[in-house]
């Protein structure tokens, strides 16, 4: 699609045919070590250009963790992975303080030690094996890029992208994210199996010799740049409407909400979910080339945001309905 600029402002179309060269860069490198999947691979970048944190939730085998190393190395950003289990304490992933002594002066000082936090890409595995108060010290540093120790603030460097992933099989023993923390991830995207070539592919191609390893195509800085200018594309009064409209749909008590959502649905999404709407839909643009979003980029990427935030009352449960379901029969009743 052709790329409208404004000859009235130079540098700003400067920057957006810059940041669109980088984000072209960074999808063809991912897209080609991860066969298939482009619809996640394309949801994992539209989150990380819009500044938000992603939940992932898939059954094990399906290269999240290769999808998310993979992103890492091609934009030349530190990667840590932190293995959520039942024993692990806030101090495993905040960092920690030691005292030490000089042994010429006898003297004691205290030092930091930081913890896997910082990083710019993180795959929080499994976090929903992991009890609240640990959960709740990852969130923390999530929403406010820093970390709190000893009474100390230490700032997280940018950017700084988290990824959990959840197993959906295994449930037992598990600790699921209150709904309050969910809403702090802005997409919630779901693997699924691949189809019958990629998974042919697959076999094919990572059983032999040969390993396919992303190389670096952007630089954090480049990321950044491309990050702020998402939010600077404009978004028209009618794009800013459609994904009001569509956030305030999923409310059962609001009178534009549907027959189903009315039914079904017992809490339904707060702002923060038309913030991710509107953000999700620019970064859409910018991969797309677009100078600005469309209302058919708030559909696209409605499910990503609302489905971990509309929570279904017993009916819907009784029903076997999920919020996929609803969210698809929201976006077929609200019309841009």
């Amino acid at each position: 699609m052709t790329v409208q600029l404004d000859p009235a402002r130079p540098s700003h179309d400067r920057a957006f045919e810059d940041a669109r060269h980088v984000v072209s860069r960074l999808e063809r490198e991912v897209s080609g070590v991860i066969i298939g999947q482009e619809r996640v691979v394309r949801e994992v970048l539209m989150c990380l250009l819009a500044g938000g944190h992603c939940l992932l939730r898939g059954v094990p085998g399906l290269a999240k963790t290769l999808l998310i190393k993979t992103l890492a190395n091609a934009v030349s950003l530190k990667f840590t992975r932190i293995q959520f289990t039942p024993d692990l304490m806030p101090s495993d992933i905040l960092g920690t303080e030691v005292i030490e002594e000089d042994r010429a002066t006898g003297q004691r000082s205290v030092r930091f030690i930081p913890g896997p936090v910082f990083a710019n890409i993180i795959l929080a595995d499994e976090i929903n094996r992991t009890p609240p108060r640990t959960q709740a010290a990852l969130l923390e540093a999530m929403q406010e890029y820093q970390v709190t120790v000893g009474g100390v603030r230490h700032a997280l460097e940018r950017p700084l992208f988290v990824l959990a992933t959840e197993n959906p099989i295994e449930q037992e023993g598990t600790h699921p994210l209150p709904e309050a923390q969910l809403d702090r991830f802005m997409f919630n995207v779901v693997i699924g199996y691949p189809s019958l070539a990629d998974e042919r592919r697959i076999l094919a191609e990572t059983t032999t010799g040969e390993e396919s390893a992303a190389h670096a195509v952007a630089t954090g800085a480049e990321l950044e740049r491309a990050r702020m200018l998402v939010r600077e594309l404009p978004a028209a009064s009618n794009v800013v409407d459609y994904a009001l409209r569509i956030v305030r749909a999923t409310r059962p008590g609001d009178p534009g909400a549907p027959k189903e959502v009315r039914d079904w649905v017992r809490w339904g999404a707060g702002p923060r979910a038309g913030q991710s709407l509107l953000l999700g839909a620019k970064a859409l643009a910018l991969l797309d080339g677009r100078t600005v979003p469309s209302p058919e980029d708030v559909r696209s990427v409605a499910l990503p945001v609302l489905r971990h935030r509309v929570l279904l009352n017993f009916q819907g449960e009784a029903d076997g309905i999920d919020p996929d379901h609803v969210v698809s029969q929201l976006l077929a009743a609200v019309s841009p």
